[in-house]
């Protein structure tokens, strides 16, 4: 295989109601969904950018967030962060910080989805490295974290 694709997984307490909330927020299709059960234990979702979102049910390999799992972060890039985030904070997702334009020249936020992944919503950054570099070193220097 020549090209590389990195496909995430989510490890979600309540795959079905996920797979509805990435459906109405980012526009997914659901593509496949196998069950043991009651449980998920696959389920791939296609983005309207032709990337692919995988998410499962925990179990005693997989462990969720709210079950003391691994912190990921989600980097979505869009063109309108703002009405993505409005459009997951109606859906139940708690915002972790609003949508604004960050000093490294990306306009961005950060929401926690109803089922503990954080994500962060924003548009493409259009400084180059060296002004990123720059504006995160006066930040920096200013006392941000």
């Amino acid at each position: 295989m020549e090209t590389m694709r990195v496909r995430p997984k989510l490890v979600v307490d309540g795959a079905d109601r996920a797979i509805e909330f990435y459906r109405e927020v980012l526009g997914a299709r659901l593509a496949t969904r196998f069950t043991m059960g009651e449980a998920v234990v696959f389920a791939e979702l296609d983005l309207p950018s032709g990337d692919v979102l995988q998410l499962k049910d925990p179990d005693e390999f997989d462990r969720g967030p709210a079950d003391g799992g691994t912190g990921v972060i989600m980097d979505v890039l869009c063109e309108d962060p703002d009405t993505l985030v409005e459009a997951a904070l109606a859906r139940g997702a708690e915002l972790v910080f609003p949508v604004d334009d960050q000093p490294y020249g990306a306009r961005q936020g950060r929401i926690r989805d109803p089922f503990g992944h954080q994500w962060i919503i924003g548009t493409a950054i259009t400084r180059t490295d060296a002004e990123v570099q720059a504006a995160l070193d006066q930040w920096a220097r200013e006392g941000a974290q």
